[in-house]
């Protein structure tokens, strides 16, 4: 018996894998990870242990003797470099591993700046590996200037440590306003004046035209506009892209992920995926979600899957940021949002999404209420008046009665 192998072992291989033991599978069980160290998690890298405020064995998702107890096979530090679905092997090094199902949760990988435009300079760094941490945690001295390219939650995360420990941080977005993609103005506004406050220098509209740099290291910044910025070293979150190499390679049908079917399994019957990696059909839409809920939820439902339990897997999305003494939480979707009601009660706000009249988000700045009725409303299929949510006065428990 070959039993199962998982390749990718951050949030969503190890929940997998957990999931597997828990639902009574006795077979033969590997993790592999190309990263040296335990499974952990990622969101802290870039908040709390980019601090100094969390240790790295608290990062870890599970202490190495849960894996051996189950009897788990961990390969760590090792990439898996080919994937031959005919033969049912994966290729590690010298080694070819038999499976008879295969998991893939290979994550995803930032978005890196051209070479041809600095990108390949010393001081230059991504947030998404706990090695990307670790390199960078040096840089962060006080007085020492930073320079963060893209205005999305990686790089408002980077900009609130840096500032936090006393850096002088400039922050560009080529797009017309920070969090473009992902939050209404009214959210933007929020976090740009929070931002602000804290003395982060934030330029909307405004591209990198180059990174400049003097024996092989960044010294500055060169911008659309024509201006230049003298820097001391750079973060680049310009988002990220699924890890579907291995997966194209051997011959897996990929569209904007990994393209898994309701259950998570993948064009081939015997491989499946789960987490960043993936994209899958919500509410007659093929997306990708990039979260921690997702990574843990859909991993589980694919474990039990592998076992035959054919459950469809229905997502509640939510998500989280930390920015200084601000915790945002989103629940659901804001797709295709026309209408945005705003809540303010003394220091608590939250942002309520509408597209065609039906609620479908909530973004809650400081207002833990409010992102717990709203993500209650969105799993009940409830939907709430509009009015009532914009009058402070609402008790908003009796929105869900």
């Amino acid at each position: 018996m070959a039993g199962i192998v998982v390749v990718g072992a951050g949030q969503a291989g190890s929940a997998l894998v957990a999931k597997l033991r828990a639902s009574g599978y006795e077979g033969p069980v590997t993790l592999i990870g190309d990263e040296p160290v335990l499974p952990y998690q990622r969101p802290p890298l870039s908040k709390k242990y980019l601090l100094g405020d969390m240790e790295l064995e608290r990062l870890f998702l599970r202490p190495e003797s849960f894996y051996a107890d189950k009897g788990i096979t961990l390969r760590l530090g090792q990439a898996v470099t080919a994937i031959d679905p005919a033969a049912r092997t994966v290729t590690l090094g010298d080694e070819v591993i038999a499976y008879d199902q295969l998991a893939l949760t290979t994550g995803s990988e930032p978005r890196a700046l051209p070479a041809a435009i600095g990108g390949d300079l010393a001081g230059v760094y991504a947030v998404r590996r706990l090695s990307d941490i670790d390199a960078m945690a040096p840089e962060f001295a006080a007085g020492r200037r930073l320079l963060v390219v893209g205005g999305g939650y990686i790089g408002l995360e980077a900009a609130a440590v840096a500032a936090q420990k006393g850096l002088n941080v400039t922050l560009i977005e080529a797009a017309p306003r920070i969090l473009g993609r992902v939050a209404a103005p009214e959210t933007a506004d929020f976090m740009r004046d929070l931002h602000r406050r804290h003395g982060v220098t934030i330029h909307e509209g405004l591209g990198l035209t180059r990174l400049v740099g003097k024996n092989g290291r960044i010294t500055g910044a060169e911008l659309a506009d024509g201006s230049r910025l003298d820097v001391d070293f750079a973060i680049v979150g310009i988002g990220i892209t699924p890890g579907t190499s291995l997966a194209e390679a051997a011959g897996l049908t990929v569209d904007n992920g990994i393209a898994v079917d309701e259950q998570g399994r993948t064009s081939d019957p015997a491989i499946w995926a789960a987490g960043d990696c993936t994209s899958f059909v919500y509410k007659g839409n093929r997306i990708r979600l990039e979260s921690v809920q997702n990574a843990i939820d859909q991993a589980e439902n694919v474990a039990e899957n592998m076992l035959g339990a054919g459950k469809p897997y229905a997502p509640m999305p939510w998500f989280w940021s930390d920015q200084y003494d601000m915790k945002l939480q989103i629940a659901g979707l804001n797709t295709g949002y026309d209408q945005i009601v705003t809540r303010i009660v003394g220091e608590a706000r939250s942002h309520w999404y509408f597209a065609g009249g039906r609620f479908v988000a909530v973004d809650a700045l400081n207002d833990p209420r409010a992102y717990m009725v709203g993500k209650r409303l969105l799993e009940m299929g409830k939907e709430p008046d509009p009015a009532a949510l914009a009058n402070p006065e609402t008790d908003l428990k009796t929105l869900l009665k």
